[in-house]
């Protein structure tokens, strides 16, 4: 009887965390692309490069670049990606950006009914809506059949995964024998051998900005790593940029704070407000060493 009622518990507290995120970027996707544009992710930029307001924007297609060489996706016509899933899409701007460098098919997934009806409007804009198309739907049900895809594609989504067991699993069952999988996503520090975890001011940090932004517990990137050994993915391959991302959240912070930025967080409501205010904690988690920007790529068996 417990045990029935533990499993209700979780799977409440699972559909409180879909509803809080599809609403935290429902509300405040609108604010995020008029100031930033249509990619919902951090920037890549070069260690300890003096980094100047403009070159935001592309810094976040040399993320998308960056990623691609990593996890060595051929640029060769004959091997390139075909059809690509885009698990937790934001408003589309990866899908957009993999379908016309690969003239590939892309489908893109999110919780959030406005990420998706904006994506959609605006690949319709640039002439794109017979490539890419976006649905809302739960990355650990994904509603594609097995094998679909030959690249596997989730930029900072898996942060957001309460089970991220079910979350990897659900990768590789949409990837096509061969296919490339890419997980670019935040993580805590790894535990050293004789650590159990990590040390209690560290998970303040943490549980102050999970409540803010939607996620649910953190894992390393061993932890992912063990999770794709598990599945017998192939491959496996993980670096850390945190470096690389440095001057991401200052310039986020920055924008925040400039009249736009303030007076559309004004507009927009509590939940992007609260994000907004725990923005330095990301910061502060980067330079003590527990948040890493991870890449975590992989192949699936032929």
């Amino acid at each position: 009887m417990s045990t029935a009622v533990a499993v209700t518990a979780d799977e409440h507290q699972q559909q409180q965390l879909k509803k809080g995120i599809a609403e935290f970027y429902d509300e405040s996707s609108g604010i995020w692309e008029n100031i930033w544009g249509e990619h919902m992710h951090h920037g890549f930029y070069d260690t300890d490069a003096v980094v100047e307001l403009s070159d935001h924007r592309s810094a976040q297609i040399r993320m998308v670049e960056e990623a691609l060489l990593f996890a060595s996706v051929p640029d060769d016509p004959a091997k390139k990606p075909r059809s690509i899933v885009d698990v937790g899409c934001g408003i589309g701007g990866s899908s957009r950006y993999l379908a016309r460098k690969y003239g590939a098919e892309c489908h893109g997934i999110t919780l959030s009914p406005v990420q998706a009806e904006r994506a959609q409007a605006l690949a319709a804009a640039q002439g794109l809506a017979d490539k890419v198309s976006f649905q809302v739907a739960d990355a650990l049900n994904q509603p594609f059949p097995d094998g679909k895809f030959d690249l596997v594609w989730s930029m900072e989504s898996g942060e957001h995964m309460p089970d991220k067991l079910k979350f990897v699993s659900e990768l590789a069952r949409v990837a096509a024998p061969g296919a490339t999988i890419i997980i670019v996503t935040w993580c805590h520090r790894d535990l050293s051998p004789n650590e159990e975890s990590l040390r209690p001011e560290e998970e303040k940090i943490l549980n102050k900005i999970c409540s803010s932004f939607y996620l649910p517990a953190w894992c390393s990137t061993a932890d992912y790593v063990k999770l794709l050994e598990s599945l017998s993915l192939q491959d496996i391959k993980a670096a850390d940029w945190s470096g690389n991302v440095a001057p991401f959240w200052p310039a986020v912070i920055k924008t925040a704070l400039s009249w736009k930025g303030i007076t559309s967080l004004l507009r927009s409501g509590w939940k992007t407000i609260r994000g907004a205010m725990v923005m330095p904690l990301m910061i502060e988690g980067f330079k003590k060493d527990v948040i890493k920007f991870s890449i975590i790529t992989c192949r699936k068996p032929e």
